[in-house]
């Protein structure tokens, strides 16, 4: 299973529509994937522990750098398949990197 993380304002609308949508997406295209969602200001290194790609809605300042892949997954929440499927595309592509 590969661990995703994805982070809003609240933790509680956005973060929560991008988990269901990837997690809903990548098993369309036959990916176990968990997506956990959080409040951007409760991220911290620890939490990141495990977690082989952030999904934030924009590119946010945590404070402290991250070493695994980052992919804006703020075009999702638009609804339009035009804006969702590059960024699907995108995780995807990391998908393939983790499990080569």
């Amino acid at each position: 299973m590969i661990k995703m993380l994805t982070a809003c304002g609240a933790g509680v609308n956005s973060s929560h529509q991008i988990k269901d949508a990837v997690e809903a997406e990548m098993k369309n295209r036959g990916y176990d994937v968990s997506v956990d969602a959080e409040m951007i200001k409760d991220v911290t290194p620890e939490m990141m522990k495990g977690v082989q790609v952030f999904l934030p809605i924009n590119k946010p300042d945590l404070g402290f750098d991250i070493d695994i892949p980052e992919i804006d997954a703020g075009a999702i929440l638009y609804r339009m398949p035009a804006m969702a499927q590059p960024v699907y595309d995108k995780i995807e592509t990391e998908i393939k990197k983790i499990q080569a």
